[in-house]
């Protein structure tokens, strides 16, 4: 069987690598991450250390063109938010020797830079929070006085400010705070957005998943959120496969709008207020709870796979619900860490544990990653001891 080439060996990695490898598909896997658990599943054949594609974009293309020749054309699949936009922005070169699994950067720039996410949603009509995109100090200072507190002080492209301020987005109840981010963020080359802050709780927040080909959706898959690390402003540590057709008709049209194709996850929060799914953003890869899909049926890295391989379309297809996902490591740290502040009941913690689940990590079939994980969370807590 064809191999296929997957771009970082992290959660989402190790998501991609696993729905593959279980259809028998080799894997090779190329790493910018020495702690990549990835590396260690029985589905990869070879592992290829590379250059860091946001610090070393040019050496990093350079490197997949260089052993181009010793894979042939072979898939390849961009699976972090670095990979794909160095990737995308360098398709036009690199699909001279591989099939390259993501958009050109056209499309691509509509969903990692987020404000043109917001732009083209209010331009088609798919509720989003309000959004201001502030140039100046003093513009910081006049926007604050049309937002609601608290507001949100986000990243253009959330990858960058995530590998500078080591969090997603900051929630923030003052001017001066937010001139303060916005300071730190000007000096860091980042641009930033002041946001509205949906009022809800982790469990309002709801995924999107589909497979888009010639502007339709070929496959489709829902998912709600049950807790997320950090709290209220993180990504998904629990979540559940559900059936939530509000979100159907705004995910199609965002998705459609972007001239996207492949596979994405959009993300919507419901208002509490007015009970409006509200747009968050676009990922147009593999997602970070992308093996819960496979557990219910359907198995998106595959579908894509035999598409760009064999030409194959994807049929539309049913999933079960009511199937749990969960990222043990962080959803135990997480709860541990702001147990007081999230108030759940000691059920509500343990109800996902008990029911139909998948890991995200953990798997008796390809067991190596977990202890790749766990020695991980050792060294890293020993670092942080010495400091």
């Amino acid at each position: 069987m064809t191999p296929a080439i997957v771009l970082s060996g992290s959660t989402m990695g190790l998501g991609v690598i696993r729905a593959l490898g279980i259809m028998g598909v080799p894997i090779i896997l190329f790493t910018y991450d020495k702690r990549d658990m990835g590396q260690a599943s029985k589905y990869v054949q070879e592992s290829i250390h590379a250059p860091h594609p946001e610090r070393s974009e040019a050496q990093f293309i350079d490197l997949l063109v260089e052993l181009a020749p010793r894979f042939g054309r072979v898939p390849l699949f961009p699976v972090s938010d670095a990979t794909l936009a160095a990737v995308s922005r360098n398709k036009p070169v690199l699909e001279q020797h591989y099939i390259v699994a993501c958009t050109e950067w056209d499309i691509a720039r509509l969903f990692i830079e987020k404000r043109h996410t917001y732009a083209l949603a209010n331009e088609v009509g798919v509720p989003a929070p309000k959004t201001l995109i502030p140039q100046s100090v003093d513009q910081v200072a006049e926007y604050a006085g049309r937002v609601e507190w608290p507001c949100l002080v986000k990243p253009s492209q959330s990858h960058l400010f995530y590998a500078h301020f080591g969090t997603k987005m900051y929630k923030v109840n003052s001017v001066d705070r937010m001139i303060e981010i916005y300071k730190q963020s000007a000096e860091a080359g980042l641009e930033i957005m002041l946001q509205e802050y949906i009022p809800g709780e982790d469990a309002d927040g709801v995924n999107y998943n589909s497979y888009f080909w010639d502007g339709k959706p070929l496959a489709e898959f829902t998912a709600k959120k049950i807790r997320n690390g950090p709290p209220w402003l993180g990504s998904t540590r629990v979540a559940i496969s559900k059936r939530i057709p509000e979100v159907i008709e705004p995910g199609r049209k965002i998705v459609e709008a972007m001239g996207f194709y492949g596979f994405s996850c959009t993300e919507f929060k419901k208002d509490s207020r007015d009970g409006v799914y509200k747009l968050l953003e676009v990922n147009g890869r593999h997602n970070l709870s992308s093996s819960l899909a496979v557990r219910c049926g359907v198995n998106f890295p595959w579908l894509e796979y035999r598409h760009l391989v064999e030409g194959e379309l994807p049929e539309r297809s049913d999933f079960e619900a009511g199937i749990y996902w969960i990222d043990t490591f962080r959803d135990v740290g997480y709860t541990f860490k702001h147990l007081r502040k999230e108030r759940y009941s000691l059920a509500y913690y343990l109800r996902p544990y008990f029911g139909p689940r998948v890991f995200a990590i953990i798997d008796r079939k390809d067991p190596k990653p977990f202890f790749q994980k766990f020695q991980n969370s050792l060294s890293g807590a020993t670092r942080l001891r010495k400091a």
